[in-house]
């Protein structure tokens, strides 16, 4: 296949999306369920104009989904503008740490006495498919940073967490298979892979997208200088937290996560009107005097809602862009995904008990949320790109070769099932609670 028809095809999807996307917001179907038809067609199942493989294009792989991972967490943490001291981050932390643990436990139980796997495996495949998805999830995450959503919000949070608190039982899973150093008693697992990664993680995206913030913002309204290329400074600032993280030996992904949040709020501090500048931020990001930009960024009082807006406005579409190549790479691959049975009962178990099981142990007792929120949190743990940068770091990384087949076979069979199920009901169960958020308020 010739690159000029790789970029024929390609930017026939992106056309197609573009003039297609608002009707298709309106429909039970998600645009990652038209990616995956399209790659579907692409591959050997269609025109068969390429053939990857899961197992022989596993760097390529890994390092693709991870790219788009770092974009997603990086533009969730750009959207989560409530303070860090604010009562609803109680739900994201709960879903991403204890949800997310009880997703491994069930996990791993369903494959060791299930499946047959050895513990090891059977971990590993928990810390794979635990993780909910930040990329295909946009429908159900913060719609911008003035939502305040419980649901939306408990969501974005989790999706942006969790993809950097399953590293540690991946590493788990690894070091039970003799891949990876873990100590006698774990006693090196959790002290360098839990409390030092984790931690590092958070501090150096937090110390980055903090002084990047503050230095940009200083410059602007000091100097008027440092003004445009916000999306140099996005790219930047996502390399500087993920480089410096792994570097360091802690989670990038959970810095880049931090570096994001970080921005958001270092835009936020410093004005208390930023909420009420968004309309003057907008007009002047749209409009096609480069003036009025530079006036509005370089303005003391609206300079921190405008770099946020421009930030965010940039990522978000790269995320979408993501998106896009992920979910037509998985659909490519699916010809060679060596399907075993256990995925008929397997995949309804995760998505119609694991998930809401979790989400009831992680959020039992909570006072914040209704019985009907917490049901859909239940129902929307999307998986997606993040399993499958899991699934391909485990497969570079000392994945027994006779195991290869069926953590393939159940994760990519859980995420295409998840694409699907969610892609269809997403659209009416938001717009039923939509409704139900309106009648509730009206009776106020």
């Amino acid at each position: 296949m010739t690159f000029a028809l790789w970029l024929t095809l390609g930017g026939a999807i992106l056309v197609v999306m573009a003039l297609s996307g608002s009707m298709l917001s309106r429909m039970p179907v998600s645009t990652s369920m038209l990616y995956l038809l399209a790659g579907l067609a692409l591959g050997p199942l269609g025109l068969a104009l390429a053939a990857p493989t899961p197992f022989d294009n596993t760097k390529l792989l890994e390092h693709v989904t991870e790219i788009i991972v770092l974009l997603s967490l990086f533009t969730a943490g750009l959207k989560m503008s409530v303070g860090l001291h604010d009562k609803r981050w109680f739900s994201p932390l709960r879903l991403a740490l204890v949800s997310m643990l009880a997703t491994v436990a069930l996990i791993a139980a369903a494959g060791y006495w299930l499946l047959g796997l050895p513990l090891g495996v059977a971990v590993l495949l928990g810390g794979i498919l635990a993780p909910t998805d930040p990329v295909l999830a946009t429908e159900v995450q913060v719609s911008d940073p003035a939502d305040r959503d419980q649901v939306r919000f408990a969501l974005t949070g989790e999706g942006g967490l969790n993809d950097g608190t399953a590293f540690p039982v991946v590493m788990l899973g690894l070091g039970l298979l003799g891949a990876h150093e873990i100590g006698d008693l774990g006693w090196r697992w959790l002290a360098v892979d839990v409390l030092w990664a984790c931690g590092a993680g958070l501090a150096i995206g937090a110390a980055w997208g903090t002084g990047l913030g503050r230095l940009v913002l200083y410059l602007r309204r000091h100097h008027q200088e440092a003004v445009g290329y916000e999306n140099f400074l996005a790219l930047g600032l996502i390399g500087l937290a993920y480089g410096c993280a792994v570097l360091a030996s802690a989670y990038g992904f959970l810095a880049v996560f931090a570096a994001g949040l970080a921005l958001r709020h270092t835009a936020q501090a410093g004005t208390a009107a930023a909420a009420a500048d968004v309309a003057v931020v907008e007009q002047a990001h749209h409009s096609p005097h480069p003036g009025l930009a530079t006036q509005i960024a370089t303005d003391p009082q609206h300079a921190p809602a405008y770099l946020a807006h421009a930030v965010l406005s940039f990522n978000d579409q790269l995320d979408r862009i993501g998106e896009m190549v992920g979910v037509v790479l998985l659909g490519m691959l699916l010809w060679a995904v060596p399907w075993v049975p256990a995925a008929w009962w397997f995949v309804p178990l995760v998505l119609l008990l694991v998930r809401p099981l979790s989400v009831a142990v992680g959020l039992g007792g909570s006072r914040r949320m209704t019985t009907g929120q917490r049901r859909l949190i239940g129902w929307f743990g999307i998986r997606g790109i993040g399993s499958l940068y899991y699934l391909a770091f485990a497969l570079n990384h000392g994945l027994p070769d006779e195991h290869a087949p069926t953590l393939v076979a159940l994760t990519v069979a859980v995420v295409v099932s998840s694409i699907v199920v969610h892609g269809v009901s997403v659209t009416p169960l938001m717009a039923r609670y939509r409704r139900r958020r309106r009648n509730a308020a009206g009776r106020r």
